[in-house]
């Protein structure tokens, strides 16, 4: 499965217990349709310590969301992600809101 949304892009959640947050996506699994998004759908887990590296604790993290509940942030606006073909042949994402060239 072909994501829309990379690594680095800032996008909105737009539904679920995390609605109306954005974050920067820290990491992608194209395989399930899901990314990871820094400060986003937080889990508190148990850790075992590991000495030299760290205590043990409950620790909290994100734990990866599908990418259906998010929407690419382009100017501080949610938008809907295509692709177009640029003149050289090169393909290229596109914001549905405004047309222009995402990153």
């Amino acid at each position: 499965m072909a994501l829309k949304i990379r690594k680095d892009d800032t996008v909105l959640v737009i539904t679920g217990k995390d609605r109306g947050r954005s974050g920067k996506v820290l990491r992608t699994f194209p395989r399930d349709g899901k990314l990871l998004v820094q400060g986003v759908n937080l889990v508190k887990r148990h850790q075992r310590a590991r000495p030299g590296v760290r205590q043990s604790g409950i620790v909290e993290k994100e734990a990866p969301l599908y990418v259906s509940k998010v929407m690419l942030l382009v100017n501080g606006e949610p938008t809907r992600v295509g692709f177009t073909t640029l003149s050289d042949g090169t393909k290229a994402r596109v914001a549905r809101r405004t047309g222009e060239q995402v990153g």
